[in-house]
């Protein structure tokens, strides 16, 4: 499979699928709504966000829209070879802006499209400048305070407070008193995670104590937890433990009966 650029509405009833291959969406007109296994945000015009491989995300426009959607199979020539490291955009899902430079390549790409048609070669080639435009800017973060270190009791316990509810790197940063750029770049230092995989093993670890630790129905497990639906709930638990809701709620029964004592 090559990249595809191609330009869309999205429905304005909310949808959500996973697929095996990357995918940056592009705000042209009007605004959408995106959550990306439990990291929430809008896209409007020149915003977007960046939805990696096999994560399953929730996505609805609203009224007139239209996005600029880039499917990238991992095997695309603007993710392999000499560009190979520009996979890494897809470690983790996010949200951006973009600044003015990439607003004008953004027009000539609209533009070059209309003139290039579905040539793959030059689809190729304008998806790679843009994910090394994008990189560079996203990979970019200025420095942090020296001996500033976050508190991470206090984020558990903001995070716990909003478990339920959409979480964005925003909302932590803003939380731990720090810009957004800075918060990324302390979190990774000090917890060596991204703030979406952390915040996605916090709902994960409580999701598995309430699947042994209660009889709630798995789809009020993941309401509690912040998974929009069971489906997206499942996906996680097996990646994550690959095991299903059902198995771990059974596993974690036969534990606790063989902890009884006679």
């Amino acid at each position: 499979m090559s990249s595809a650029i191609r330009q869309i509405p999205l429905d304005t009833a909310t949808r959500h699928h996973a697929h095996d291959f990357h995918q940056i969406v592009i705000g042209l007109e009007g605004r959408a709504e995106f959550e990306i296994e439990g990291l929430g945000g809008a896209i409007s015009a020149l915003s977007g966000c960046i939805v990696p491989a096999n994560h399953v995300h929730h996505y609805a426009g609203t009224g007139r829209n239209r996005q600029l959607i880039l499917d990238l199979p991992s095997e695309a020539h603007c993710l392999t070879g000499f560009h190979h490291e520009l996979s890494r955009l897809f470690d983790a899902p996010r949200f951006f802006a973009l600044d003015d430079p990439l607003k004008r390549y953004l027009n000539f790409l609209l533009l070059e499209l209309d003139v290039a048609g579905s040539s793959e070669h030059q689809q190729e080639r304008l998806a790679a400048t843009l994910l090394g435009c994008l990189n560079a800017r996203l990979a970019e973060a200025p420095a942090p305070p020296r001996g500033r270190r976050l508190d991470l009791a206090r984020l558990d316990r903001f995070i716990q407070r909003h478990l339920a509810s959409p979480l964005n790197v925003a909302d932590l940063a803003r939380e731990a008193c720090l810009s957004e750029a800075h918060f990324r770049h302390c979190f990774r230092e000090q917890a060596g995670l991204t703030p979406w995989q952390y915040v996605r093993n916090r709902r994960l670890e409580a999701a598995r104590h309430l699947l042994t630790r209660s009889d709630l129905p798995l789809s009020e497990v993941a309401a509690r937890t912040g998974f929009t639906s069971q489906s997206a709930f499942s996906h996680a638990c097996r990646e994550a433990f690959d095991a299903s809701p059902s198995r771990l709620r059974r596993t974690g029964s036969l534990l606790a009966e063989s902890r009884t004592p006679p």
